[in-house]
């Protein structure tokens, strides 16, 4: 069946289409209703079915006698270290766990916190949670202590899981003193501490309240799986960058687990028993849909890998993890692919590295520039997908579904919307715009299975966050256009949709003319006030390993780049070239922030910045090309 049809078939009867998906799972009692639209804007899916997510994902394949397969393989690097965990040692993990929960008072519907590095250890734990019908909330391993005790006191643990320190390329990151510092500050208290004592360093436990986790799976009573409602929450995650008060995106079991399942056949193109690498970490929404649930759930083999793209030990690190461990699908951020194209432009290492049973490439997380994608094209000779979805909805919005017909490509565009997705590119008054032009991108209820269901203890927040703005639509946050045939181009942010002289520009496409500069490893553009014509664009550009140019003359060429693809009235003349850019650890860059120090205004240290020292590089040099002043 083409694109077209089942798509279609998607709108016109979303009910029949996701009964027939939810055939892909097992069910303790089947749904009264596939979609239960009688309280708008809160709408749910598979009403009155019962499941258990964590039997779905691992117990019915060792039940369908696929034990022996292997179901994580755990890579470190950064620890010389690799580990492969069959299904069936992973049942065995994971109900253990779920016994560790159970003995320390954790009931169907109470909350843990789990703040680990990329271990095995990480996914025993969020599926222990979900075996016993606990609400699992994973924050990203390393986050602050205050980040950490704003998200206890609005999730209220009854237990926290943590692992003593994570690694990176050069130094230990102490986990376990951030941890308690989070709960002396928290005004909830967890009643106990479960803690993986790493060799690298031991954690030091407070008596009556710290575990050890070795020590209490020593002595634990395996667990039996419990069925809960369709609609009960799964998991609460906090969107990345969230100051003050979190915002904590709840996901639910049933329609998460039906759409994962669909789309790692549909989307990925992948079968049960191969390998498959969400190079992401379990502290994100890639790592909860694409590390933990969707493979796992698909009867794969998934690739926990504890180290970078670059730097552990260079820049052929995915090369070797994709040969050694037989990948056949990648899905990473463009941010990786730069990484790698800017310490080694010529794929020098791919040389050293069999690639033959690797079959394609998923990227997301941030747009992918058109440069991007084709140089992972050219030297991977594999299908390369840039393909759009967010936190909030936990899956793909628009991609090139491999496992339904591969769609032309073109570049700078995700392809067209996934079926179950009614996409529309609207104006400020809410009228459809044309093909071509840019508007805000909203998503017309109802979503489809697997998004957001409202967000933790707050379906007040969650209504004006996302739905005020454009009464029966989602709001995106995201800007850009759909073409005449349909294709998607998310251009920027809403809030990067920048006004020069009154003609709204997005930076994305000045980014994209910038990145297509053979010296240019990353970029990005940013609108600065201007008192005269209110904002004006400013590049912050990276140059790959090894360039070195006249800055004037490179400058010129980047200037008349950006002035002959997007125009003259785009009034492109400054560029600041810097060493790096400043992201979030999930490797989103940090426009907003950058904006603020052009225009010399306050900013809050965004709680997910990679390295906060980026920031005093970048406001000098905005403050050498005129900006940045208070």
């Amino acid at each position: 069946m083409g694109y077209q049809t089942l798509y279609d078939r998607s709108m016109q009867d979303p009910s029949a289409f996701w009964a027939e998906a939810a055939g892909l799972i097992d069910w303790d009692r089947p749904w009264d209703q596939v979609l239960d639209d009688s309280n708008p804007p809160f709408y749910r899916w598979f009403k009155g079915g019962r499941l258990n997510t964590c039997y779905n994902a691992v117990d019915r394949h060792v039940k369908a006698g696929r034990g022996d397969q292997p179901a994580i393989i755990h890579d470190s690097p950064v620890t010389d270290s690799k580990t492969v965990i069959t299904y069936a040692e992973l049942q065995d993990q994971v109900a253990r766990f779920a016994g560790v929960l159970k003995s320390l008072g954790v009931e169907k519907g109470d909350r843990v916190i789990i703040y680990m590095p990329m271990v095995p250890e990480a996914l025993v734990a969020m599926l222990g949670c979900a075996r016993i019908g606990a609400i699992h909330s994973v924050v990203f391993g390393g986050f602050s202590a205050h980040e950490l005790a704003t998200r206890i006191d609005d999730a209220k643990p009854r237990v926290m899981v943590a692992g003593s320190c994570g690694i990176e390329t050069n130094r230990i990151v102490h986990y376990k003193p951030l941890l308690d510092s989070a709960i002396d500050q928290a005004a909830h208290k967890p009643e106990h501490c479960v803690i993986l004592q790493r060799p690298q360093e031991l954690g030091v436990l407070i008596e009556g309240r710290d575990l050890s986790w070795s020590e209490a799976m020593a002595d634990a009573e395996p667990a039996d799986c419990v069925p809960v409602e369709a609609t009960d929450p799964l998991y609460i995650l906090y969107t990345s960058g969230t100051t003050g008060q979190p915002k904590g995106v709840v996901r639910d079991n049933g329609g998460h687990a039906v759409a994962l399942a669909w789309s790692m056949r549909h989307i990925y193109n992948v079968e049960p028993g191969e390998v498959f690498w969400a190079a992401s970490d379990v502290g994100w929404v890639v790592g909860h849909s694409y590390i933990v649930y969707a493979p796992l759930l698909a009867g794969c083999t998934t690739i926990v890998y504890e180290g970078k793209p670059v730097g552990t030990p260079d820049a052929g690190a995915f090369w070797r993890v994709i040969q050694e461990h037989q990948v056949s699908v990648l899905f990473t951020a463009p941010t990786a692919f730069r990484a790698i194209k800017r310490e080694d432009p010529r794929a020098e290492h791919l040389k050293r590295y069999d690639l033959g049973r690797f079959r394609s490439l998923f990227l997301a997380g941030e747009r992918c520039d058109p440069d991007t994608l084709e140089w992972a094209q050219r030297t991977l000779g594999v299908p390369v997908i840039d393909h759009w979805w967010q936190t909030e909805t936990g899956w793909a919005i628009a991609a090139n579904c491999l496992g339904i017909e591969p769609l032309p490509v073109k570049p700078g565009s995700p392809t067209r919307a996934v079926p179950g997705y009614d996409v529309r590119v609207l104006d400020d008054e809410g009228e459809p715009v044309n093909p071509g032009d840019i508007g805000r991108i909203l998503i017309k209820l109802p979503m489809p299975p697997g998004c957001l269901q409202t967000l933790w203890g707050n379906d007040a927040r969650f209504v004006q966050s996302y739905l005020s703005t454009q009464p029966g639509y989602y709001l995106t946050g995201d800007a850009g256009y759909m073409d005449e045939d349909g294709y998607i181009f998310v251009m920027s942010r809403i809030d990067d949709i920048i006004n020069v002289a009154g003609h709204r520009l997005s930076t994305g496409g000045m980014e994209a003319a910038l990145a297509s500069h053979p010296d240019v490893a990353e970029c990005a553009v940013i609108g600065a006030a201007d008192q005269l014509k209110g904002e004006l664009p400013v590049g912050l550009v990276v140059l790959k390993s090894g360039v070195e140019r006249d800055k004037k003359m490179l400058i010129k060429e980047l200037v008349d780049l950006v002035r002959d693809q997007i125009g003259p009235v785009a009034a492109f003349k400054m560029v600041a070239i810097v060493d790096r850019l400043p992201k979030t650890r999930s490797g989103k860059i940090l426009r907003g922030t950058m904006k603020a120090i052009a225009d010399g205004k306050n900013y809050n240290l965004p709680a997910t910045i990679d390295d906060p020292a980026i920031l005093d590089e970048i406001q000098k040099a905005l403050e050498a090309i005129g900006y940045a002043k208070h």
